[in-house]
């Protein structure tokens, strides 16, 4: 199962993606997932270190798929947190739309 490192960034509180060229990106849309589990431990370990380095913080391994218009979370969870706050349709990632 494809996998992304998705943590909340240190300095606004957004959540973020590790992207391909190690970068924290803000849409999972930019990632590109490990595929392999020594690949997902790889991001991981770059993940945490980016946690040691106050850089983001809570960085986990989140299952992603691939749609017609790029990867997106499997999990409620972190579909939610993708998306930004659910209380209300107009603030976070889904006003852009």
């Amino acid at each position: 199962m494809p996998q992304v490192v998705i943590a909340n960034r240190l300095r606004d509180g957004i959540v973020v993606f590790l992207g391909a060229d190690r970068r924290w990106m803000e849409r999972v849309q930019d990632c590109a997932p490990a595929i392999s589990p020594e690949d997902a431990e790889k991001i991981l370990d770059l993940g945490l270190q980016a946690e040691r380095d106050q850089e983001v913080v809570g960085p986990i391994l989140a299952d992603v798929e691939q749609r017609d218009d790029g990867w997106f979370p499997i999990k409620r969870r972190e579909a939610i947190r993708a998306a930004g706050p659910t209380h209300r349709a107009d603030l976070g990632k889904q006003a852009e739309d």
